[in-house]
């Protein structure tokens, strides 16, 4: 079985629990280690119950809160961590802990070698990809048809567009080294869903030019079009700090 907590999904800071069999995992730390141990809490668990953290990239968001894990346990792409003690993967090659597999696979981002992971069980996937202008069409036959899919949506053109914000920033998340709207998230989702997905999860919304309302409508306009029902599919929102349960541990 595997279960999930979302701690928090956002540019402010991302941070997800992965339960497989007996293992625990955690993608990103770029929270406060306070907040990560009210959550493990929860569940009865301490920092040092954590077989692994997994780091996506390099990005203070994701990435600033690292030192409270052993350089031991970390693992992400070369280039991606600072100790020599971190463990380097490989794109496509699986890591084993017991009968659980993580593997990482390529994302299109601004950073030096981004990644997304994989966490296999017997008997379940999930597939974990946010901070990704696109999606790599390459990684489909490692990441279709997963129980579980966390993936970036994350934000809305035309809100995006009437933001404040300067357009070398604008262009920048639109661009393929970026972030995933809503409409491409959606057409990159009916591609990986299969006959096994359970969940679909939307992360790293925008609280600027983003809302979970949107979001969903936008997914909701792009499955008509493909003629799929997405009420077969539970599809939620993460938020950024409001926690969101999903597999076993759903809320």
């Amino acid at each position: 079985m595997i279960s999930f907590d979302i701690i928090a999904s956002g540019s402010k800071g991302n941070a997800t629990l992965i339960f497989v069999e007996d293992r625990l995992f955690l993608i990103d730390l770029g929270i406060p280690l306070n907040q990560l141990e009210s959550e493990l809490k929860l569940f009865s668990r301490t920092v040092k119950d954590i077989d692994a953290l997994f780091i996506t990239h390099e990005h203070a968001d994701h990435y600033r809160g690292i030192k409270a894990i052993s350089p031991k346990k970390q693992y992400a792409l070369e280039g991606t961590l600072p100790s020599s003690l971190s463990n380097k993967l490989e794109v496509g090659v699986p890591l084993s802990f017991g009968n659980v597999t993580v593997t990482a696979f390529k994302t299109s981002h601004d950073a030096k070698n981004p990644c997304g992971y994989i966490f296999s069980s017997p008997t379940e996937k999930l597939v974990y990809m946010t901070d990704t202008g696109v999606f790599l069409e390459e990684n489909l036959p490692l990441v279709k048809n997963p129980t579980y899919l966390i993936i970036e949506s994350n934000h809305y053109i035309r809100m995006l567009m009437k933001t404040n914000r300067p357009m070398d920033l604008k262009e920048r998340i639109m661009s393929e080294h970026g972030h995933l709207c809503n409409e491409d998230s959606a057409f990159a989702t009916l591609s990986i869903i299969g006959e096994n997905t359970k969940e679909v999860i939307l992360a790293h919304l925008s609280e600027e030019a983003n809302s979970p309302e949107v979001a969903l409508e936008s997914y909701q306009k792009v499955f008509n079009y493909a003629h799929v029902d997405m009420a077969k599919y539970h599809v939620r929102c993460a938020n950024q700090w409001t926690h969101l349960l999903g597999g076993d541990y759903e809320d």
